[in-house]
């Protein structure tokens, strides 16, 4: 599980490092929750747990009337993201909590989105209701997450390469598959204040190496950001360098057209402030 002073420290600084090679690997979902928006009517967004930006900018870029804030937890992402921004003025990007966040009375939001970014929250109902008292009436939420773990060999495949796996986190406590179940996010949604929920399954590929040499390119990635990054990090030189030849494998048998990508399953989930 990474937790807040992770994503503020040793991790927030990884991805703020390789943010192109994060916003590559997530790029076929943010065509899709771009495509989603276009179901809500909005002027003011709020995109949680931003990251370095990618979604926000979209939005912003392909919707000059419309003022877009992005927030995350970590001051190095945000950095990253405020440095992408340009000359672009009805976007801004903020290093807080989003179950702190609070908006001022010109900027109360009417969609709420979130690209992976709302299943680390320690207290999510907490944090769904915070947001929803923040938000304005009939306010839009829009969001992806992963499903279940087994559904997704992006990270199967990888970890099962450890000479031992990480132990999985409990099914409810934050982290990437802590929405996996749906049924579970309509509870903490409806309790929030949040209504007309529906959960759409995504199956899409995750991008992990492109370019020249897409398979190193795809090891990298990885050994950075990936699911075993931390673990792999860990070994023992020879250890290390036995799961690298086993990853490299791996990586080649993915590898088609100039791409490596692996499976991934998602959900695409849509709400109204009740």
């Amino acid at each position: 599980m990474t937790d807040a002073s992770e994503w503020q420290g040793r991790t927030g600084e990884s991805w703020a490092t390789e943010w192109r090679r994060t916003d590559r690997s997530f790029s076929l979902l943010t065509e899709q929750l771009l495509a989603a928006t276009r179901q809500f009517r909005f002027k003011t967004v709020l995109d949680v747990g931003c990251g370095a930006g990618e979604l926000a900018l979209a939005i912003a870029r392909g919707r000059p009337e419309v003022s877009v804030t992005g927030i995350d937890i970590s001051l190095q992402l945000v950095d990253v993201a405020n440095s992408r921004a340009g000359n672009l003025t009805n976007i801004r990007f903020e290093a807080c909590d989003a179950a702190a966040w609070t908006a001022t009375p010109d900027k109360a939001p009417d969609l709420i989105i979130s690209r992976h970014g709302v299943m680390f929250f320690d207290d999510p109902a907490a944090a769904f209701a915070h947001l929803a008292g923040q938000a304005q009436s009939g306010a839009g939420l829009l969001f992806s997450c992963f499903r279940e773990r087994v559904r997704n060999p992006f990270f199967t495949e990888i970890t099962r390469l450890l000479p031992q796996a990480p132990e999985p986190a409990p099914a409810d406590a934050p982290g990437p598959f802590a929405f996996a179940d749906s049924e579970r996010v309509r509870g903490i949604l409806t309790a929030a204040g949040w209504a007309d929920f529906a959960a759409k399954p995504l199956d899409l590929p995750m991008i992990a190496g492109a370019g020249d040499d897409p398979v190193e390119e795809a090891v990298a990635y990885f050994l950075k950001i990936g699911p075993a990054a931390r673990a792999a990090a860990e070994l023992d030189p020879a250890a290390r360098e036995r799961f690298i030849t086993r990853l490299r494998e791996l990586l080649s048998r993915h590898c088609f057209g100039g791409i490596v990508s692996l499976p991934a399953a998602m959900w695409l989930i849509t709400a109204r402030k009740g």
